[in-house]
């Protein structure tokens, strides 16, 4: 089974081109330059818009902090993710100081991404690639074998080695 590992804590945050914020880049597939998936996790510290994405398709979720105001949603931490088209470009509003706070993004026509809650059994058929992001402390149960999961970090299985028990691998 080919799993990877990588974590936010150790990876060094990169600037926001407006200033707003950090980002730390967890996955950039197939490429950081031309990528068609992207995971990043990010810290906002100030009000502001967020970069236009043209073709993406972006989901948010607050994991830390007082939550935000979005497409006129306020969301805070524990909240589902907020799916939305990336070309808006919306503002940002703090709602009580900085924010940490989850990011995927897609690029539309080129394959297809679900997004689910992992608090169960999850038993995906068909993929060639599964991507599990953890806010917190987690475990993964894959083929008799467990596998601690840190906060802030994202494992990823590519080619469906990964596939549920039973299936051939």
């Amino acid at each position: 089974m080919s799993w990877s590992t990588v974590s936010a804590q150790d990876l060094a945050p990169q600037r926001w081109k407006n200033g707003g914020g950090w980002t730390r880049e967890l996955l950039a597939w197939p490429r950081p330059d031309q990528w068609l998936l992207r995971i990043s996790v990010a810290d906002i510290e100030a009000d502001g818009p967020f970069s236009a994405f043209p073709g993406v398709d972006r989901w948010f979720g607050v994991l830390q902090g007082g939550g935000v105001e979005l497409l006129g949603r306020a969301l805070r931490c524990g909240d589902g993710l907020l799916a939305f088209d990336g070309a808006l470009a919306p503002d940002c509003r703090l709602l009580d100081g900085m924010t940490r706070d989850f990011n995927l993004m897609h690029r539309r026509g080129h394959g297809r991404v679900e997004v689910v809650p992992a608090d169960g059994a999850l038993l995906p058929e068909g993929v060639q690639w599964l991507g599990l992001f953890t806010a917190w402390d987690g475990v993964l149960s894959h083929g008799g074998r467990s596998m601690n999961l840190a906060p802030m970090s994202l494992r990823v299985c590519n080619g469906w080695a990964c596939s549920p028990p039973g299936t051939g691998s």
